[in-house]
């Protein structure tokens, strides 16, 4: 069965963050971090793993991505800081 990722990224601690959807995890977080994926992320610099959520549908992933992208800065660093206290890079820990 197919899963898909919701997935946050960071250009650093309490930095510039961006909120995606992917069914490749691993393969989107290392194209981000070659800066292969052109706009928001290679202009700011923005690749370090700092949370994720997995999905069995495409359509609660989406849902999800859109309702956080609307979240206030402050609800999105709550979420990560609760999952991940030190921002650490999750990228080692999937691959």
């Amino acid at each position: 069965m197919k899963k898909y990722y919701l997935y946050i990224l960071a250009s650093r601690k309490n930095g510039t963050l961006y909120i995606g959807v992917t069914s490749d995890l691993i393969k989107r977080v290392w194209q981000h971090k070659q800066k292969l994926v052109e706009g928001f992320t290679q202009k700011y610099n923005v690749s370090v793993l700092v949370y994720f959520e997995e999905y069995s549908d495409v359509k609660d992933a989406l849902k999800r991505e859109k309702n956080m992208k609307a979240w206030q800065r402050q609800w999105k660093i709550k979420i990560i800081e609760e999952n991940n206290p030190n921002w650490e890079d999750l990228y080692s820990k999937i691959v």
